[in-house]
């Protein structure tokens, strides 16, 4: 699978541990920034990351900051993009089911490092169940 990812500084720990684990796992991983520790603003990483799965150069994308708020309003803007903050594997699997969701937004400061990568993995993982949830996800565009 084709998967961007992107990060602030507050994500950027994690950025790092998800982009390694995926690309051990065989995925095709893209790495939207941003690349250490320095403070940076969130929507410098979420736009180009949110605009390469909107143009579908990327199945998925991936982005982390400190409570995901930022980057998902971010992800948000475009059209094609739902993207969802998830913080157990529970609201991961539902925001893939029910909501198509493709951009998973982590609130590093919020939860350990192996729930992430649990988090991701359950993302990862789960179809869009379709049916009645294809008619609700159609009304989401305006």
């Amino acid at each position: 699978m084709k998967i961007a990812v992107g990060a602030d500084h507050a994500g950027y720990e994690y950025k790092e541990l998800i982009k390694k684990r995926l690309q051990q796992a065989g995925h095709e991983v893209t790495d939207f920034g941003t690349h250490n520790h320095d403070s940076v603003d969130y929507p410098d990483f979420a736009h180009p990351v949110a605009s390469a799965v909107e143009k579908k150069e990327f199945e998925l994308g991936v982005l982390f900051c400190g409570s995901a708020n930022g980057v998902a309003i971010t992800a948000n803007k475009r059209q094609g993009i739902r993207a969802a903050i998830c913080w157990t594997e529970e609201l991961a699997g539902l925001a893939r089911q029910h909501n198509n969701a493709n951009i998973l937004c982590i609130p590093a400061r919020f939860i350990p490092e192996d729930l992430a990568e649990k988090i991701t993995d359950k993302f990862l993982a789960t179809g869009f169940e379709g049916g009645r949830h294809e008619r609700r996800v159609e009304k989401i565009s305006c």
